[in-house]
């Protein structure tokens, strides 16, 4: 297998879901980091991010993070996701998630996702999300 790198897995991304507008910024050991640049279409009436585009980003950093490990396996599902939204996002900053596996066996995978506002410490979401990974 060839290692996953930052580039690989951002290509991997256009390929695969073309109408995805998230960018893989850092890949680590059991980790990604994830950005939406927000734009008009993210956003909810009141001027916020709307929780779809966030559920989006967590599902989208953990898929990644996972792929960093095991590599190139398209066919890794969710099959399940739970956001808690702790505040409301700046409407003009993007949005960052940053993906921890705290699991990673062969058939299942498990991350912790930290939501915040670019520039900003403290959380706006915090996601948990369950993967399945197909027998290769």
């Amino acid at each position: 297998m060839t290692e996953a790198t930052v580039e690989s897995l951002q290509q991997l991304l256009r390929e695969q879901f073309p109408q995805s507008d998230a960018v893989l910024e850092k890949l680590g050991p059991r980790w990604a980091r994830v950005r939406i640049p927000v734009q008009e279409q993210h956003l909810r009436p009141g001027g916020t991010v709307s929780g779809p585009t966030m559920m989006a980003l967590a599902d989208t950093a953990t898929y990644l993070a996972i792929l960093g490990e095991i590599g190139p396996v398209v066919l890794a599902v969710t099959t399940n996701l739970n956001i808690n939204f702790m505040r409301k996002p700046a409407a003009n900053r993007d949005v960052i998630g940053e993906a921890q596996l705290l699991k990673l066996g062969r058939r299942l995978a498990v991350a912790e996702v930290r939501i915040y506002s670019e520039g900003e410490s403290e959380l706006v979401a915090h996601a948990t999300c369950t993967y399945s990974i197909p027998p290769r």
